[in-house]
């Protein structure tokens, strides 16, 4: 398992502890919240190697440009892995970087 998927699991692990969830459910919602981020990764790797939009030929003498199918299944994970830390309860957590009372901006 890769670092930062490591460190996502065990962060939304942690968090379903502190907010008192447990359950095989909640965790099986975990397993898909990361299954999706991996998803995600690779859609995103997908639309930075081939663009937006890409090349298509049908061999018929036909061809031309379309968008890449990766932007909008990028969009519809976002939104399953937004709607699984709702279902989980889970909201962003505010984390102090910069030192105690330091909420000047």
């Amino acid at each position: 398992m890769s670092t930062k998927k490591n460190e996502i699991k065990k962060d939304l692990l942690a968090q379903l502890e502190r907010n008192g969830i447990a359950g095989k459910h909640y965790l099986d919602l975990v397993e898909d919240y990361i299954a999706l981020w991996e998803i995600k990764n690779m859609l995103i790797a997908d639309i930075k190697k081939r663009g937006v939009s890409i090349y298509w030929c049908n061999g018929g003498g036909q061809e031309g440009y379309k968008k890449n199918d990766s932007i909008a299944e990028l969009n519809k994970t976002n939104a399953q892995m937004l709607k699984i830390l709702s279902e989980l309860g889970l909201k962003a957590e505010k984390q102090n970087l910069g030192g105690e009372g330091n909420d000047e901006m």
